[in-house]
């Protein structure tokens, strides 16, 4: 998702090929990441649940089985002004672990290139515990998400489809020690959200890996960081419908935008998110 203005490839005994065009292929990971070696971590099995699909982020490319990329800045900055151009040359895998990377470089007609993928038509899931261990980035308008929207939203569009967020986190002033987790749902012709938080007594979410995790059926979400709930929500009232129904995910990095605000001279690029695993298990 970025254009890079030199790109110097040295061939060590024919591990790396040239590429032609001078961009990073996707999936391809020119630099090595610093994988952190800290955090918790969750079981394959549940109770009573069986796993009906993961992706432990294995192999050398993004699994387009299971995902598709999203470019470009979409309406407004994706409707939150944000500031990134998205391209596939900002997403890849390193050592089993999936790398989403932001960097300020200019593309586009934006400042900065950063990653947005989707399960969308692939991976669709109505109900179920989702864990997704992840290491964050930081810094000054540094958004990081992982995140479901309605299958329906070609259709009914935001927010009528609905919005699962299962992790954000904002950068600077901070604020890295905090995790949101919030609905999104139409009510009454507007946008309506229950948002919850939690925050680490010491530390920030970008030090080690965390599992950040939902528990969704047809009357409630559970939000949980290491297993331990600090958020939910009654799903029951009608008007809550969005949430009896399919979804899918997103993950991406945004920069800048309404919430966190844009990065400034305190922020270092590049900045990773780096995914572990993404795990679903439905009921028995």
């Amino acid at each position: 998702m970025r254009k890079l203005t030199f790109l110097y490839i040295f061939l060590l005994a024919g591990f790396l090929g040239c590429v032609p065009d001078g961009k990073e292929n996707p999936g391809q990971i020119t630099t090595k990441v610093t994988i952190p070696q800290l955090g918790n971590t969750t079981p394959t099995s549940y109770p009573g649940m069986t796993l009906v699909w993961s992706d432990e982020f294995e192999g050398s490319s993004l699994n387009q089985n299971f995902w598709s990329y999203e470019t470009g800045n979409g309406t407004n900055g994706w409707g939150n002004n944000e500031l990134q151009f998205y391209r596939t040359e900002n997403t890849g895998l390193q050592d089993g672990n999936l790398i989403i990377t932001a960097k300020k470089e200019p593309y586009g007609g934006k400042e900065y290139t950063s990653s947005r993928i989707i399960t969308k038509n692939k991976k669709q899931f109505q109900y179920g515990r989702v864990d997704i261990r992840a290491a964050l980035p930081k810094g000054q308008g540094i958004w990081p998400a992982l995140w479901m929207l309605g299958s329906n939203f070609d259709t009914v569009n935001w927010p009528a489809c609905g919005e699962i967020d299962i992790m954000e986190m904002i950068g600077g002033n901070g604020r890295e020690k905090t995790v949101y987790g919030t609905a999104h749902w139409l009510h009454d012709g507007n946008h309506a959200e229950y948002k919850g938080e939690y925050s680490l007594a010491s530390g920030t979410l970008s030090d080690q890996f965390y599992v950040y995790s939902i528990v969704w059926d047809d009357k409630s979400i559970r939000w949980y960081i290491d297993n331990k709930q600090y958020h939910v929500i009654d799903t029951t009232p009608a008007q809550l419908d969005e949430f009896r129904k399919s979804f899918f995910f997103v993950f991406n990095v945004a920069i800048g935008g309404n919430w966190p605000g844009s990065p400034n001279a305190s922020t270092t690029f590049p900045q990773h998110m780096i995914v572990d695993y993404i795990r679903v298990f439905q009921n028995n």
